[in-house]
């Protein structure tokens, strides 16, 4: 949109310029015939019509974006505003997307099937997206220019099929086209790709697709490989694209193979087949000082062949040296060549410094602050992306300044490059995006002051990041350190959100907090927060009591003793007779299922209330539940009892059976036995 700004006013100012020095001109008086040759007439100014820029399909867009500017509180634009269909879960953030691109899925099938209902083209020239694709079948009548179109639309099984009709037919196929069919077919291996359109499905999937362990996919025996058999006279571009098929789908037997055949018959390769031989070396030496003499190998090669190594072939060195066991030699190695580059003028990419950050900062090697010398040489750049592996480096960054060094300020430092300018289109997919803000999460939750730190949560979360369990815990104990209990509605809000509930180690530990940290009644902020304690215990309680009662439960007792003991605590503390007498009647009428036994403050404490609300009764039972299951504050509690009600005989001589005769002293014997 500045561009457009910019090229309008060039434009209003050459027409400008042209139109006043027109006036200008007109507007002279005569001048007489002895001044003619003094005078020189006035020039005439060429108009520069600026040279026309190249405009994506979504760049007007892009432009009214940038006016309003990033708001992290509102929910990705994929999603609709509407309270009940924006995802609060990472569950629901996927279903919710792929949900959408499932419809149009579907559209483009119905589309598809039905092919002569969409013959009407309003468009001129016609949009290809919006026309039915041709559906080839073993009685297609094809032509090569049939595979020309989709080799260049990236079909790969009709490309396939229709050049095995081509050759039942008859019809000779181009060594130029073959050789075009043989790079689609190395390139995707033999199978359809994820069409562009399919951003939602792409994004997902990629995630899954970079933590598959790296095997041999590439298809043996198919029409790759007969199509660069089949050739009388194979050309260096035939085993150039050989090579990198099966380099880049791991037959890395057969790739090597093909490269020495080549070194025999003297052909030379390409600077990036050998670059694909580099990213297997680890896969065809076992012991590392035989890789990189490897390593060696391939670079003298080609030199003496006169090629110049691009960025690609440093990403293949240092993914080799990445493999390389030991602390000295990898960094040794990796310094070595990472300068050799530098002095060639080959910048690195993020792929580079990711690979830095693996050779340097390993597991159980020695720390190393490479780090920061990265990112002094990196910071405030924007960065496109160059090589596939240049969405590993922000993740990787952030578990370095999480895991390795611990240093907040660096992860801050790397943060707001993420954020400079486009580097966010490197955040790579879904799982990588998680996986960077569960670092960031867990570094600041546990070195940031919980003022600050709540800053940066109520900034990203929810529509930008959702916590994950592990970090959530590490927000609650961040929460119990401070004491900073005037967030726990907040946090239990949230937890019911993101479908934390069933984690009993998170409703465990968020009920201890409002346990051991009471609210006090001499601070005005803490006014409410018995009665809002109570509220979120009994909300825990019944989503538990729920979960278990489901059909498809993997439990059937609900709460542990010790959880429910503490809802019995908050429920008394906020004097809610009715929902802690529910609470102890599950503890009593369940106690041999219950996991556990309840802590006896809750039990004191509900004592208490019964004392309150005159129901000696429901206290004996109490009393009768602390003596079956021996608790040794039986005694106390029993004479707690008799002193604070009028009894009649019968509730006496039970308290005399439950916890002996000493509870049941009157309180002048009982000080003069003393």
């Amino acid at each position: 949109m500045y561009r457009l700004r910019v090229h309008s006013r060039n434009h209003t100012l050459a027409y400008g310029k042209v139109f006043s020095a027109s006036q200008s001109t007109s507007t002279q008086p005569a001048s007489s015939t002895g001044d003619a040759g003094a005078t020189a007439p006035p020039a005439k100014e060429k108009i520069v019509i600026p040279t026309r820029i190249e405009r994506g399909p979504t760049d007007i867009l892009m432009a009214l974006s940038a006016t309003v500017g990033f708001d992290p509180t509102a929910p990705h634009y994929k999603y609709h505003d509407d309270p009940y269909l924006i995802p609060t879960s990472n569950a629901n953030k996927k279903t919710y997307a792929l949900a959408q691109e499932a419809g149009r899925k579907a559209a483009h099938w119905i589309r598809q099937e039905n092919a002569k209902l969409f013959r009407h083209m309003e468009a001129d020239p016609p949009v290809q997206a919006f026309v039915p694709t041709m559906v080839y079948n073993e009685e297609s009548q094809v032509e090569t220019t049939d595979l020309q179109q989709l080799i260049d639309s990236v079909e790969v099984k009709d490309a396939i099929l229709v050049y095995n009709l081509l050759k039942k037919n008859g019809i000779e196929v181009g060594d130029e086209l073959k050789q075009q069919l043989l790079e689609l077919l190395c390139f995707y291996n033999h199978e359809d790709t994820l069409p562009e359109q399919f951003i939602e499905e792409r994004w997902f999937r990629q995630g899954t697709v970079g933590r598959e362990r790296q095997r041999k996919t590439w298809k043996d025996f198919e029409l790759a490989e007969e199509l660069f058999h089949g050739l009388e006279s194979k050309r260096s571009e035939h085993y150039c694209a050989m090579i990198r098929g099966m380099a880049r789908f791991f037959q890395v037997e057969k790739a090597w193979a093909l490269y020495q055949e080549t070194v025999e018959k003297g052909i030379e390769l390409d600077t990036n087949t050998f670059n694909s031989l580099l990213h297997i070396a680890s896969f065809l030496k076992e012991s590392y000082d035989k890789r990189w003499d490897l390593v060696c190998e391939v670079m003298t090669t080609m030199k003496q062949q006169g090629l110049r190594p691009n960025l690609g072939t440093l990403n293949g060195i240092l993914q080799t040296v990445t493999t390389i066991g030991g602390y000295n030699h990898p960094r040794t190695y990796a310094l070595k060549t990472l300068a050799e580059f530098k002095q060639l003028g080959i910048e690195p990419s993020l792929a580079s410094w990711y690979y830095m950050l693996v050779i340097f900062c390993r597991e159980r090697g020695p720390v190393s602050h490479v780090l920061h010398d990265i990112m002094n040489e990196i910071e405030g750049k924007e960065f496109t992306i160059q090589d596939p592996k240049d969405t590993f480096f922000f993740v990787t960054a952030m578990d370095v300044c999480r895991n390795h060094l611990h240093d907040k300020e660096l992860a801050k430092r790397v943060n707001q490059l993420l954020h400079q300018g486009e580097n966010y289109n490197l955040i790579g997919d879904s799982y990588k995006e998680s996986i960077y803000y569960r670092h960031y999460f867990a570094l600041l939750a546990t070195t940031e002051p919980l003022d600050s730190f709540l800053e940066t949560y109520h900034l990203l979360v929810p529509n930008v990041y959702i916590p994950e369990p592990s970090v959530m815990e590490d927000i609650l104990r961040s929460v119990e350190m401070n004491t900073a209990i005037e967030h726990v509605p907040l946090l239990w809000s949230h937890m019911v959100q993101f479908d934390h509930t069933g984690r009993e180690n998170l409703v465990s530990l968020l009920l201890h907090i409002m346990v051991t940290n009471q609210p006090s009644a001499d601070e005005p902020k803490h006014a409410e927060q018995v009665q809002r304690f109570a509220n979120i215990a009994w909300d825990m309680w019944n989503r538990m009591e729920e979960r278990a009662a489901a059909p498809r439960s993997t439990t059937t007792t609900g709460m542990p003793g010790p959880m429910l003991g503490d809802v019995l605590l908050l429920c008394a503390r906020a004097g809610d007779y009715e929902k802690a007498t529910a609470v102890f009647t599950k503890l009593s009428k369940e106690q041999n299922s219950i996991v556990g036994e309840p802590r006896i403050d809750g039990l004191r404490e509900f004592v208490n209330l019964c004392v309150a609300n005159r129901t000696p009764s429901v206290a004996l039972q109490c009393l009768q539940y602390c003596s079956e299951n021996g608790y040794p504050e039986s005694v106390d509690i029993g004479r707690h009892i008799f002193n604070s009600f009028t009894l009649d005989q019968t509730q006496v001589s039970k308290i005399r059976s439950l916890v002996g005769a000493e509870a049941v002293k009157p309180k002048q014997n009982a000080a003069g036995s003393e």
